[in-house]
């Protein structure tokens, strides 16, 4: 349905192609210096546009190109309802094909039908799949429909690859061939950005097209194509394929017709196609935030003041009273405020929140309360024990969110929702900071007997006297009283020789008699000194490594260490996933600190880096210590229902708190430096 021209609100749009988003935004800024209240720019195709401007949906754009658009102007439902007015940029913009210098000159590149040549057509096809690549336009750009218009009257279909997609990355892809050395052939059009990357005469030229022809309903403007004065074109006059087009602004006719303030600005509004060049520069070197090309505009209308003042009073002539413009209406809240208090669980998670005196505080609680005070959303607070029941109260719907210093991670994705990140953080490693010499030789030696390689040099030097023991036996056991025949028996004593022989304890109880026997035995008796000292240097190797990893360091120190966490938590969920790691879960925070103080029960603790800190310089001061590097970045969050109503909201308030400096003034009370 319609909107109302008496409305003293109006709808712009921009088009899809940010090189006119500058424009955009100092009409912008023209009209609310008028009077009128302005709402930003939508972004629409050409054909979105004029049908909404035909329907009274939008009021106006300045991004009409002449003669170009005139096929939109033409069609029944559009035609007599929209028109172009003023010139923004008149006879200035051009359009057309472009060839790298050194590939135009190394080829004598001079048009469109050139690519034709094998040569030039190897060149120019970069991915090998036999015809020259064009970077193009958009499908939805006017151009695109002369483009292939060319390609098709100039016999080039089956050699020239149109390449259409976003233009943008396509042409950052092209350029970073380019300064690889590679050949490339492109369309492009003035005021972009490419003409300012690639100056047309320095690093590209312009090349011709055979013969001047346009699509149907254009061939009136053939003539118009064939220019003179075209810097970096390969002739003179240049025929470049596309007529010259004027830049206007198109609005919707009953609009204009409803406010003459309005048509008579549009009508003086230009803007020097060099400003916009170097707009569209800025652009490209990281000034391409909304913001950015806001205050681009500002920045040209200061610029330009007294012109612009010149403007605003002749449209001001017209007699049109423009209403003034209001102020921006006060932000709502994002979702309406709740009949009954929102339910909040939390838990103790120094200092991101402390529990003292019957209340909570920490650098949660107080970036909560910030953004209930954003939205106006009042709450009560409830604590829980651990981090299962603070996940349950909120998944099972008991509670609408919850705080604490909840890592974001895939599995809790999967079952909540959160907000934006709020705290970056990571997992670390905490120990005792000093152990009585008791205490380590009892760790030390309780490590060895936890030990795989202890029980593994056993066991081979347990299987080596068997293997001897059999090989003795049956050579004595029919001929030497001291090895008896009955299997049992003899084994053993002859186990028990093997024994006292390799461990040079002494011979003289038990000897071998028959000739092979003793040979056996003389053997045995020099191949013990080198099994017995694998034996002792294995028992030995583990003690030493045991003793040198009593020291832990950091995470890679934690194998065959008691290790512990809180269940459910972040840092377990890493742990989980470690296959040379064992550790033990305590249900909640200070079950953990209660077996850390009971010393033996515990040699490292894994948990979020944070609260680790935090122990050690309250708490645990003087007795623990927090040991290697941070690992497992994480980041804590908002833990929410999912496709909660406050999500948005609460993500909202976060970003003002950000933009208006509240949430570093709230690190720096708890942690006294920013994040960086």
């Amino acid at each position: 349905m319609p909107r109302s021209h008496a409305a003293t609100t109006i709808n712009m749009a921009r088009p899809t192609w940010d090189t006119g988003w500058f424009q955009a935004e100092v009409y912008r800024e023209l009209l609310t210096q008028l009077g009128y209240s302005v709402n930003a720019p939508k972004t629409l195709s050409n054909e979105q546009f004029y049908e909404q401007a035909a329907a009274g949906e939008m009021d106006l754009w300045a991004s009409g190109w002449f003669p170009l658009h005139n096929r939109y102007l033409e069609q029944p439902d559009i035609a007599g309802t929209v028109e172009p007015v003023g010139f923004e940029v008149p006879d200035g913009a051009l359009q057309g094909y472009l060839v790298d210098k050194a590939t135009a000159e190394r080829f004598n590149i001079q048009s469109l039908a050139d690519l034709a040549r094998p040569e030039v057509l190897a060149a120019l096809d970069s991915d090998g799949n036999g015809s020259a690549d064009l970077i193009g336009c958009n499908a939805e750009w006017a151009c695109a429909e002369v483009i292939d218009y060319h390609l098709q009257e100039y016999g080039l279909n089956d050699v020239v690859d149109h390449r259409q997609g976003d233009y943008a990355p396509l042409m950052a892809a092209a350029i970073a061939r380019l300064r690889q050395g590679e050949s490339i052939l492109f369309y492009t059009w003035t005021p972009n950005w490419t003409a300012k990357e690639l100056p047309p005469g320095e690093d590209v030229v312009w090349i011709e097209v055979p013969y001047a022809s346009l699509p149907p309903g254009q061939k009136a403007l053939e003539s118009e194509t064939v220019m003179t004065g075209i810097t970096g074109c390969v002739a003179d006059p240049c025929t470049l394929g596309f007529p010259r087009n004027d830049i206007r602004a198109v609005a919707n006719s009953e609009f204009l017709a409803a406010h003459p303030a309005v048509r008579s600005l549009l009508e003086q509004v230009t803007i020097p196609l060099a400003d916009i060049a170097a707009q569209n520069a800025l652009m490209l070197s990281r000034e391409g935030d909304e913001d950015d090309i806001r205050r681009h505009a500002q920045d040209w209308i200061a610029a330009n003041r007294s012109t612009v003042d010149d403007w605003l009073a002749t449209a001001r002539a017209t007699g049109e009273i423009a209403p003034s413009a209001s102020p921006e209406p006060a932000a709502t809240p994002l979702v309406p405020p709740p009949l009954d208090p929102v339910r909040i669980v939390t838990q103790r998670f120094e200092p991101f929140v402390i529990y003292e005196d019957h209340e909570y505080q920490g650098f949660s609680i107080d970036l909560w309360q910030a953004i209930a005070r954003e939205l106006n959303l009042p709450y009560e607070l409830v604590g829980v024990n651990s981090v299962a029941k603070l996940l349950d109260e909120v998944e099972r719907g008991a509670a609408d969110l919850a705080i604490a210093g909840i890592g974001i991670t895939s599995q809790r994705e999967a079952r909540l929702d959160f907000s934006y990140p709020y705290y970056e953080s990571g997992l670390q490693v905490m120990v005792p900071s000093d152990q009585s010499e008791l205490g380590k030789l009892l760790s030390v030696v309780g490590a060895v007997l936890r030990s795989p390689r202890l029980y593994y040099g056993i066991g081979i030097l347990i299987l080596i006297l068997l293997i001897v023991a059999h090989l003795l036996w049956l050579s004595e056991r029919n001929h030497n009283s001291e090895f008896p025949d009955g299997y049992l028996h003899g084994i053993w004593e002859a186990f028990w020789w093997a024994a006292v022989t390799v461990t040079t304890v002494g011979y003289g109880d038990k000897v071998p008699t028959r000739a092979a026997g003793r040979f056996f035995g003389l053997i045995w008796m020099f191949s013990g000194y080198f099994v017995f000292a694998y034996f002792t240097a294995s028992i030995a190797t583990t003690f030493t490594v045991q003793e040198l990893q009593g020291v832990i360091n950091g995470l890679e120190d934690l194998p065959g260490k008691r290790v512990a966490t809180v269940a459910e938590s972040a840092a377990a969920e890493f742990l989980d996933g470690q296959t040379n790691l064992l550790f033990r879960n305590y249900n909640t925070l200070e079950d953990l600190y209660i077996a850390v103080e009971a010393e033996q029960a515990v040699d490292a603790v894994v948990y979020d880096a944070p609260v680790l800190q935090y122990f050690v310089s309250h708490q645990g001061q003087g007795k623990y210590q927090v040991v290697g590097d941070v690992f497992k970045s994480l980041n804590y969050g908002i833990a929410l229902q999912p496709d909660s109503p406050y999500r948005e909201a609460i993500n909202a308030a976060l970003l003002r708190l950000y933009e208006t400096g509240q949430y570093e003034d709230i690190y720096q009370a708890w942690f006294g430096l920013g994040q960086g």
